[in-house]
Formats: structure tokens, C-alpha cells, sequence
């Protein structure tokens, strides 16, 4: 009995031998997992890219923005006296606070005369958008504390008659934070990453284990016409998972759209030609099913949960993760996901984006192709 289990342990042993990638991922994978979770999951909300407009131009007004910018919690983009900019870079996503400061802040001020600071929150994270709130009222009622302590030095008890700054909130693309909003769209990302990546990660792989892709190396069938005529029918799969999740989000869920609809849908089918082209991708570098699919674990779904934008801006990440997040395709499609659901982005907004699963997808095959040459060459 004793002898029998060790001829298994020992074939199985061979076995494992013969792959020594899957046994790199056995012991490089957790590992892995710890780097991208412990850099990438946080839930700490700091480096909040805010914009000033400040039409005073006054040293109080700059004593105002210097109360928030030399915080650890909120990074200048810019200081403006244009309205429109500042509406830009909060669309874009380059910012998420807009601060107004009235022409006749210091003036005001001086005169004791009630005077209102504008705050335009982006609401498209509304657990963010929470705690940014509690941010700015908190900083905001320091600077009042402290002014209010400035005047009654210099005027004794008669500065009491200060009356302080107030503070009028807007919330953009999610007023009444909803999580909801946030949530499912950030899941109709990570399903099209995960899946459609897992079943183009079985595809060569298994080829390879079955030993059919013999066949394959025999025939007079182009290597781009194996991977395009092996993703293809795939791509339609996942594009068909992808209507089902978005009209569940409408019906079921009640989830705010306000984008186009064929927009949306483009990004989609260039996202799902992506995800399952890096299935391919790990299929053709990985001699078994298991390895193909541990690494697209890796390289997906936990690379993704954690620095796409799903639960932290990308903006509000260190430049290590604002470097692994431009990496992953994921990042670009969240964008227009949430550009399109939320904030109705039009074409000319998410050009960008569409271009990076562009290039990402056309890298993507190319890296397969190159690989798989090596394969039958």
C-alpha cells in the first residue's frame, strides 16, 4: 500500500517537474498577491487632486487655499479663474474637488458681511466623496477658528462680531452617493477582465496538454489566423455577457446612465477582444491549463480589483501605482465606464481612453503572435 502511494507521489512528482513554470507561480504568485494587495488596496483617502478658482486674489483668499493644500490629504492641480477649466478637470478626472472663492471674499471679510465659498464634489466614489466632505469642513472650520482668533487679538472683544466663512456643497455625477452607482458598473469591468481572460487563457494550453496542437504546427494555418480564429468566437461570448450585465444595471439595479449607449458598447468589444487576447497571450508562454490560468489570475483580476479605479482614483494612488495602473486595460475601460454611466462623456472626452485599449490590444496580439512563432518555429 505504502509502495503504491509513493509511485503516485513520485509520477506526480515527474509531472510537476516537467512544468517548471507552474511551479515558479506556486511560490512566486502568493507573493505577488502580497505586493499588489499591500501597495494597491488601501482605503486611505489621501492626495485628493483639488482645484481652486479664486477670483479675489487676495492674501486671504491665498491664506484660504494654503489651509487645504499643505494638508496630506489634498494635492493642488491647479489654481484658476476660469470656470470652465476647473469643469474640465473635474470631468476628466484630473480632479475631484473644484473650490469657488467669490471676487468678494477678503472684502466681504473685513466688513464682518456673510460670505459663502463654492464646493463642487465628484460623487462618482461616494465613500470617497464622504470622507473628502469631512476633509474639507474640518480644514474649513480651522481656517474660520483661526481667523476668528486673528481677529480678536487685534480687535479684543469686539472681533467676536466675525461672522465666519460658509460653505455651499454640490455633488457631480452621483448626488444622492449611491454606491450602488459606483459598484456595478466598477463589476461589469472586472467580470470582462476576469472571464473572458480565464477562457482565452484554456485555449492553447489545453491544446498543448491534450497534444492536438500538433495538428496545428502541421498545417498550412497562419499563426495570426489560429490566435484571431481561436479568440473570435470567445470575443462574442463576452460581448454578449457584456449586454446581459448592462441591461441588468439598468433594469435590475436602476443604475444611472447618461452616455451613449454605442460608445460604451465600442469601448466594450475592443475591452473583450483585449482581455481575452491576454488569455492567449498566457495560454501560448504556459505549457498547462493550470499555469495559463493562475497567471491569469494574477495578472488580471487582483492586478485589476486593485489598481483600475474600482475602490481608489487613480489620481489619488503613488506614482508606483499610477504606473502599474496604466499598464492594465482595465484602467482605460473603468474611465469609460464611469465616464459613460456617470458623467455622460461624449467622444472627444474619451478619445484618450479608447485609444489606450487601441494600443493595448494591437500590443497584446502582437506579443502572442511573436511568442507563438517561437512555438512552431
Amino acid at each position: 500500500m505504502r509502495s503504491r502511494m509513493m509511485a503516485i507521489a513520485v509520477k506526480e512528482t515527474r509531472q510537476l517537474v516537467r512544468d517548471p513554470i507552474t511551479i515558479v507561480l506556486a511560490f512566486v504568485i502568493p507573493l505577488l498577491m502580497l505586493q499588489l494587495f499591500g501597495y494597491g488596496l488601501s482605503l486611505d483617502v489621501k492626495h485628493i487632486p483639488i482645484v481652486f478658482i479664486d477670483y479675489d486674489r487676495s492674501d486671504l483668499s491665498r491664506d484660504y487655499i494654503n489651509q487645504f493644500i499643505t494638508s496630506e490629504y489634498f494635492d493642488l492641480v491647479s489654481v484658476s479663474t476660469e470656470q470652465k477649466h476647473a469643469d474640465e478637470l473635474i470631468k476628466s478626472g484630473q480632479a475631484r474637488v473644484i473650490v469657488d472663492i467669490p471676487p468678494d471674499f477678503s472684502r466681504k471679510l473685513r466688513r464682518r458681511e456673510q460670505i459663502s465659498v463654492g464646493v463642487t464634489v465628484d460623487g462618482s466614489l461616494p465613500s470617497h466623496a464622504e470622507v473628502i466632505i469631512t476633509y474639507l469642513t474640518s480644514l474649513h472650520a480651522q481656517f474660520n477658528g483661526e481667523l476668528m482668533q486673528q481677529t480678536l487679538n487685534s480687535m479684543g472683544a469686539g472681533g467676536n462680531t466675525l461672522i465666519p466663512v460658509q460653505m455651499a456643497y454640490t455633488v457631480w455625477f452621483n448626488p444622492s452617493l449611491e454606491s450602488i452607482n459606483m459598484i456595478v458598473p466598477g463589476m461589469l469591468v472586472l467580470i470582462l477582465m476576469l472571464f473572458p481572460a480565464l477562457q482565452g487563457a484554456l485555449l492553447i494550453a489545453g491544446e498543448k496538454e491534450s497534444g492536438s496542437i500538433f495538428n496545428l504546427y502541421c498545417s498550412p494555418v497562419k499563426r495570426w489566423e489560429v490566435l484571431i480564429g481561436k479568440a473570435l468566437p470567445y470575443v462574442v461570448v463576452a460581448f454578449i455577457n457584456y449586454l446581459i450585465i448592462f441591461a441588468a444595471s439598468i433594469i435590475q439595479f436602476d443604475v444611472r446612465f447618461i452616455g451613449s449607449f454605442w460608445l460604451l458598447a465600442l469601448a466594450a468589444l475592443l475591452y473583450t477582444f483585449c482581455t481575452v487576447g491576454m488569455g492567449l497571450f498566457f495560454s501560448v508562454i504556459t505549457r498547462t491549463q493550470l499555469a495559463a490560468m493562475l497567471l491569469t489570475l494574477l495578472l488580471t483580476i487582483t492586478s485589476a480589483f486593485n489598481y483600475s479605479g474600482f475602490l481608489t482614483p487613480v489620481a489619488s494612488m503613488d506614482t508606483t501605482g499610477q504606473i502599474i495602473a496604466h499598464l492594465l486595460p482595465a484602467t482605460y475601460f473603468m474611465d469609460v465606464v464611469r465616464g459613460s454611466y456617470l458623467k455622460g462623456l461624449d467622444f472627444h472626452h474619451q478619445i484618450g481612453d479608447l485609444s489606450g485599449l487601441v494600443i493595448y490590444t494591437a500590443a497584446i496580439y502582437l506579443l502572442a503572435w511573436s511568442r507563438f512563432k517561437k512555438r512552431i518555429g
